[in-house]
């Protein structure tokens, strides 16, 4: 089991920007993919953006593609998502995931990941 510690929420004005940083227990090259993911209240959990950490591949949720950038740093197994242009519709906790699957097309189903962080807020106003 990988501990994953979330950090960077934070409130911001529609059209900001944040950084949030995942940090893993372990090398994120054994990891396979990792992915952030977000909850609104009341509404299901929704991939946002993945990373196939050994080649650094993306994928992103259609509503945050251009805007959300996914990126790795594995000297300090940290997996980071740089959000620019936020919208009151990006308000929401967001987790960081890890998985060891394989398969690309799981990238942003909530049920290949097993390993998940306690989520950081994030509360973009109009």
């Amino acid at each position: 089991q990988v501990a994953l510690v979330e950090s960077g929420g934070g409130s911001v004005q529609a059209g900001g920007s944040l950084r949030l940083s995942c940090v893993a227990s372990e090398d994120i090259y054994r990891l396979n993919f990792m992915g952030w993911f977000r909850q609104a209240p009341g509404q299901e959990r929704e991939g946002v953006a993945a990373i196939y950490t050994y080649g650094s591949v993306t994928y992103y949720a259609d509503s945050v593609r251009g805007r959300f950038t996914i990126s790795q740093d594995a000297a300090k197994n940290t997996v980071y998502l740089q959000m620019n242009s936020l919208k009151p519709e990006d308000t929401a906790m967001y987790y960081c995931a890890a998985s060891s699957v394989t398969d690309a097309i799981l990238a942003l189903n909530q049920y290949a990941y097993n390993n998940w962080g306690q989520g950081t807020p994030v509360t973009v106003s109009s």
